[in-house]
């Protein structure tokens, strides 16, 4: 037995092979050669009446060609046009470029055949050009002239278009096979397509039937309606199959002769109201051998005789009517979404601007124009700092195969592709040097740039360009955003306006050193939500510990601010009103939560939503709530002087305040662990470094070094949670946020400030009342009659005899201030020493022990006793 063995096909020894250089070399020059000569042809059958006296003018310098490709581009449509095959010259650059891409391999064209069609039209076209004009002009050329002038001397004009005519229509039957078959069986096929389609879609008006004399009878006296309807065509001839036949029929056997004669299924039957049942002993007549005659079948009864199956490919299911409805959705709609509803129609959904309708968004013109801010580009710095870099590079045993620069505002970026086998630590290391090499303030390498096969080494530009905020305020970007709260920062190193959504980051964390830009870039966060958002949308609650960096928005308090009930001034620089102000946000918080959880809602977008289309009643306690901005310019001064007491409702409301639209701006100076604590930087997933002073600081913020190699002005990394951008923050001046607050203050607002619930304290409920000898502490009598029998100093005998030792206590103590008590007789003395005592004892008692810990809290109503007594 033979193996039979499978061979595979050859692969081309061509394919997978790079090409040579020459081979890449001449394909090219071939192609470009080409499109020299169609775009000189092109010139010369424009210009050529005007170029012709130039011929042989070659190295005259004096004479001007009006060719695309000068003298060169002339001589060129001189020879091949005018002197040669005139417009059929466009075929010879066609023949170059397809010999240019076979040289290349690119099998685009079929050469044989592609040369075969160039010859015949290289010889008929002029010809055809010449007949047509006449020798006029330059279409034909002076081959198609003579050849016509001597076809036309021979044969005459008429002989001579035969021949052209003839000529052509053989060219095409051989090439596209144009038989007199071929094109009837194609225009058959059209007409199947179309009007045979039409004809199908139409009803027939009329349905004959040839029916047999004796059926006829038949149906005639049982009262049934027959009509048999012809096939217009003849079927197409099968096998015969068997039949079944009823009991009482004789059995006919079909012979070979005998055709089945197939019928359409468009026999109709017009009944009675009363259902006729037929007994007819007529016996079936055997079908003919002619499709064209009809047969002979008696109707037998349905209780003898089964009833056919009807054919499913048969056209009467054409005929049937099929409408396809879809069924509408109906919501089932309880009664207070069908209250809610005749609400909607009868006065439209809830407008919550409507107190303040006629309030006037900010105009870009209250920003100052800086003029111009587009990057200049300087080619020679560019160049110098490139061959810088790959010279050290080059010097430290580093390759690199391509490198690309991204001018921004304020640096410059250099895209770096290391060749095969660099580390990229080894790059990294050299981030030093590159700084020492390029002479600048401070270089950052990004080693791997996010999302690229790239290193990024970024140079500060010898001239910034400066970022106005009225520049991107006023970008396309910014005003057709849809973000629920938009803060804009600045621009990205690639020159791109870059915002981000605060009700997503949803708290930002922001710090640097003195003097870099973090003032201006809060001032440009608050921007951006000032033109963004209407003052029933958005309430901000400002802390400002240094007093003087937010006080130029308290003009906006009727608008804008929120603040206790009975606080002075809306805009927060004293540190006990801050814990309060904190506190009271954490009880707004914990009301809206409980607002939320009775609507229904997860978020406070979903819950306006809903209280705008008036699905939630007012009496209820229901009501639009606006977004809640919490700012605070110096968050290491409020953490030295309060400490626990400003981290512990920070660190709530940056848990949970998110979904009940209260969100954190936190700006701090001092980047340090202990300010910066952990707690802080888990609930602040976006943070903005502007320039600080070491590293430690840096990881402090961004949890990653750069920072510290920033330059300044405004020069800010962005951290997000996924990666580090580094931008450049807007501008906005003290002037332009004085016109805008102008801008706003100047309109009708509210009555008052936004206010925010009172929060009572615990200190704060605990009243001191009169002298209560049933309230005394159990230690009472001790100090008391420790302190009159030794007449010393009320600290002295709580430190010494009650062993009060600690730091802390006597720190408190010594905050308290205690009077010298031992002035006047002795009853004043002891009078008042026994109210200083109980005062002082139940103040200090009435702090707080949870788990061990002592919390220390200054009753203030001792110490207004205190003062009183001194």
């Amino acid at each position: 037995m033979d193996k039979k063995t499978q061979t595979k096909p050859a692969e081309s020894p061509d394919k997978g092979k790079i090409l040579s250089k020459p081979r890449i070399f001449f394909g090219l020059t071939f192609i470009l050669f080409s499109v020299v000569l169609a775009f000189s042809f092109i010139s010369y059958l424009m210009n050529w009446k005007a170029d012709q006296s130039q011929a042989g003018t070659m190295t005259d310098k004096t004479i001007k060609s009006s060719n695309i490709f000068g003298k060169v581009g002339d001589w060129l449509g001189n020879i091949f046009i005018f002197e040669s095959i005139g417009i059929a010259s466009f075929i010879i650059a066609f023949l170059f470029l397809v010999v240019g891409t076979l040289i290349l391999k690119k099998k685009t064209f079929k050469p044989w055949k592609t040369i075969g069609h160039s010859l015949f039209f290289i010889c008929w076209l002029p010809i055809f050009m010449g007949a047509v004009t006449k020798g006029q002009g330059v279409l034909g050329g002076v081959y198609g002239y003579q050849i016509m002038d001597y076809l036309n001397a021979i044969i005459g004009p008429v002989g001579l278009w035969v021949v052209l005519v003839a000529s052509i229509l053989l060219y095409f039957i051989l090439e596209f096979n144009l038989r007199p078959s071929s094109i009837k069986s194609k225009l058959d096929k059209i007409n199947d397509n179309t009007i045979g389609r039409v004809k199908s879609m139409m009803p027939s008006s009329e349905e004959n039937f040839d029916a047999d004399t004796e059926l006829e009878e038949a149906a005639e006296e049982a009262g049934l309606n027959v009509t048999v309807t012809d096939l217009s065509e003849k079927p197409k001839t099968k096998e015969p199959e068997p039949v079944n036949v009823p009991k009482g029929f004789p059995e006919v056997q079909p012979t070979s002769d005998i055709e089945t004669i197939v019928t359409p299924n468009h026999t109709s039957f017009e009944e009675d109201e009363k259902p006729i049942s037929l007994n007819l002993n007529t016996k079936p007549a055997v079908p003919t051998s002619t499709p064209e005659q009809a047969f002979d079948m008696a109707p037998a009864s349905p209780a003898t005789s089964p009833i056919p199956p009807v054919n499913p490919s048969s056209t009467a299911q054409d005929n049937i009517k099929f409408n396809v409805e879809v069924a509408p959705v109906i919501d089932v709609l309880d009664d207070s979404d069908r209250k809610s509803q005749e609400l909607v129609e009868k006065h439209g959904l809830y407008d919550h601007k409507l107190d303040l309708a006629g309030f006037q968004m900010p105009t870009v013109e209250l920003l100052k124009d800086y003029g111009s801010e587009e990057i200049s580009i300087n080619k020679e710095e560019l160049e110098e700092n490139k061959n810088k870099i790959v010279g050290l590079l080059k010097n430290f045993n580093v390759g690199i195969s391509e490198i690309k620069a991204t001018i921004g505002p304020t640096v410059t970026l250099y895209e770096i592709v290391p060749e095969a086998g660099i580390r990229v630590s080894a790059i990294k290391k050299l981030q030093d040097d590159i700084a020492l090499n390029l002479s600048a303030l401070g270089i950052r390498i990004i080693a791997p740039m996010p999302g690229k096969g790239t290193i990024g080494i970024e140079v500060p530009r010898k001239n910034p360009t400066m970022v106005s905020m009225r520049s991107v305020i006023a970008s396309h970007k910014f005003q057709n955003t849809d973000m629920d709260l938009p803060v804009v920062f600045g621009k990205t190193i690639s020159n791109e306006v870059f915002m981000a959504d605060l009700a997503k980051m949803p708290h930002l964390l922001m710090a640097g050193a003195t003097g870099q830009g973090k003032s201006v870039g809060i001032n440009a966060i608050l921007t951006s939500l000032l033109y963004k958002k209407h003052p029933s949308e958005l309430k901000f609650v400002m802390v400002d510990p240094k007093k003087v960096e937010l006080s130029l928005y308290s003009k906006i308090e009727r608008h804008y601010l929120a603040k206790l009930p009975d606080a002075d001034e809306a805009i927060i620089t004293d540190t006990n009103k801050v814990i309060n102000t904190l506190n009271s946000l954490c009880v707004e918080m914990d009301t809206r939560y409980d607002l939320l959880k009775n609507a229904f809602c997860k978020n406070l977008k979903e819950y306006n939503k809903k209280f705008s289309e008036r699905k939630l009643n007012p009496e209820n306690g229901h009501r639009f709530l606006p977004y809640i901005v919490l700012v605070v310019d110096e968050f290491a001064d409020l953490i030295m002087t309060a400490g626990k007491e400003v981290e512990l409702p920070i660190a709530r409301l940056a848990q949970l305040a998110r979904a009940v639209g209260i969100h954190l701006i936190v700006a701090t100076q001092r980047p340090s662990v202990n300010v910066i604590t952990g707690m802080i930087k888990a609930n602040f997933p976006a943070r903005a470094a502007f320039r600080v002073i070491s590293s430690v600081d840096s990881r402090t913020i961004l949890d990653s070094p750069g920072a510290d190699q920033l330059i300044g002005k405004g020069d800010m990394l962005y951290f997000n949670g996924n990666e580090i951008l580094r931008l450049q923050c807007a501008f906005v001046d003290t002037p332009e946020v004085e016109r805008l607050a102008e801008y706003i203050g100047e309109q009708k607002g509210y009555s008052s400030a936004f206010l925010l619930p009172e929060f009572v304290s615990e200190d704060s409920a605990s009243t001191v009342g009169a002298f209560d000898p049933n309230e005394k502490d159990a230690l009472f009598e001790e100090a008391a009659r420790i302190i009159v029998s030794t007449q010393q100093d009320l600290l002295l005998c709580c430190r010494d005899s009650l062993n009060w030792a600690t730091t802390e206590q006597e720190e408190l103590w010594t905050s308290l201030k205690p009077p010298v008590l031992w002035e006047g007789s002795m009853e004043q003395k002891r009078e008042r020493s026994l109210s200083a005592i109980f005062i002082l004892w139940n103040s200090f008692w009435k702090i707080c022990v949870v788990k061990g810990k002592v919390l220390y809290k200054i009753n203030l109503e001792a110490l207004e006793c205190l003062k009183f007594i001194k």
